[in-house]
């Protein structure tokens, strides 16, 4: 093979390609066309198909729960990743310095990303509860009164985000920690013998030559914001009246509860547009960014 050229050369290449090429269009590129092709139907996964052409999305327009679950789940976005990578940052900056056990602080910030959601919702369920958890407890001993968290409209979401925050956490400061030491300590050491302090070196040194690692968490932070859905199924299943509802929890209602394949669908391909929208203007400003640097 490796003196071949031309058709069969590229023959080769063909067979050695095929297995994985053959996976991505049964399991990949297959099903997302076919959930394409389903939004001009309506099926309940037990009769034949029919098609119903725009009708699914002229009803998404006028669905006020989808629309609904959108502002929640903008609102979920809008405390998580501010949260998460604030918290992330600082967790990052101390888990970079020279301590005794620092690999095994690392493992231990770590240990939450690789539990199960299941695992994790139904410990913070418990946590949350009014009138046993361990939270409201601890409130309860510096004199305050807490509230009812998972069961009240108010806090519900607070608590699906502080939950989602302290499991992913580690992840986002893994990605941090590696921003940090790549960059040279040097420049540190040089900023030290001029006088800046640590505020100083965060601001003119760390945080500027963190903005591609910035970008980075952030975008992958908003597209998995955009995709809640776990947490919320196991610690409100959307409620209490609605106000934990996101959208991939109406896709999964849609789809498995209600029998409307078609409806779902198309529900998840809105959601596809949006997260794609969101990605190509974080990409467009970043690269803007990085010419006026």
């Amino acid at each position: 093979m490796v003196g071949d050229t031309g058709w069969r050369r590229n023959g080769w290449v063909a067979l050695f390609v095929l297995p994985s090429l053959a996976g991505m269009l049964l399991f990949v590129i297959g099903p997302i066309a076919a959930s394409a092709v389903l939004t001009l139907y309506d099926w309940d996964l037990l009769t034949d198909p029919e098609f119903s052409g725009l009708d699914n999305l002229r009803r998404l327009a006028a669905d006020d729960e989808v629309w609904a679950a959108l502002r929640h789940t903008l609102t979920f976005i809008a405390g998580y990743v501010p949260s998460v990578m604030v918290l992330a940052l600082l967790l990052a900056l101390a888990l970079n310095a020279k301590l005794r056990g620092l690999a095994l602080l690392r493992t231990a910030f770590f240990l939450p990303v690789v539990s199960s959601w299941v695992a994790v919702a139904l410990l913070w369920k418990w946590l949350f509860n009014p009138r046993y958890g361990l939270v409201n407890h601890g409130l309860d001993r510096i004199g305050v009164e807490g509230p009812g968290w998972l069961f009240d409209t108010s806090w519900a979401m607070p608590a699906i985000i502080i939950t989602s925050v302290w499991k992913d956490l580690g992840f986002v400061a893994v990605l941090f920690l590696a921003g940090l030491q790549a960059i040279p300590h040097d420049v540190y050491e040089a900023s030290s013998l001029d006088g800046a302090g640590p505020s100083q070196q965060l601001r003119s040194i760390t945080v500027p030559l963190l903005r591609p690692t910035i970008f980075f968490v952030s975008i992958i932070s908003i597209i998995n914001s955009f995709q809640v859905f776990p947490q919320v199924w196991v610690m409100t299943e959307g409620g209490p009246a609605g106000a934990t509802t996101v959208v991939v929890e109406r896709v999964v209602k849609h789809a498995f509860s209600y029998g409307e394949m078609g409806y779902a669908a198309t529900i998840s391909w809105v959601l596809f547009a949006l997260v794609l929208s969101v990605t190509v203007v974080q990409l467009w400003l970043q690269r803007r960014e990085a010419f006026d640097v």
